[in-house]
């Protein structure tokens, strides 16, 4: 059974955490490798540079729509096929453990199952923008 006085705290906890996440590897996207590296690695992998510049931005914005509880249902949809993206271009050929050679999926694929978990359960408490419910209120 959920118990509903602390599951909005939960999804509270889990937003955060998954735009955080979003919020360093942006950063680590712009401050470390750079747009324009980052731009060279993705064109290396036979995607678009554009693309790159694309994934900073949605995962900087959709970071801080998790963070703030603004759509966050929509803002972890949109981001799970990045993550999708990320397995299957960079991490699937080094299997599935993070600790092998260039990293796995594991983790990728466990930051999938939160954001889908947010897709399923709503914004969660102090949302900027709580979930729509089909119960009217007064």
């Amino acid at each position: 059974m959920i118990d509903s006085r602390t599951a909005p705290y939960a999804i509270l906890m889990l937003r955060v955490t998954l735009g955080l996440l979003f919020l360093a590897h942006a950063g680590l996207k712009v401050f470390v490798f750079t747009p324009a590296g980052t731009a060279q690695f993705f064109a290396s992998l036979g995607l678009p540079a554009a693309l790159a510049y694309l994934t900073i931005a949605l995962e900087t914005l959709g970071g801080l729509a998790l963070i703030a509880g603004f759509f966050a249902r929509v803002a972890a949809l949109v981001l799970i096929p990045v993550l999708l993206g990320a397995i299957i271009m960079v991490h699937a050929a080094a299997g599935f453990f993070f600790t092998n050679p260039n990293g796995g999926w594991e983790f990728l694929a466990l930051w999938i199952v939160g954001l889908a978990a947010v897709v399923l359960a709503g914004d969660g408490a102090l949302a900027v923008r709580p979930t729509f419910n089909s119960k009217a209120t007064a």
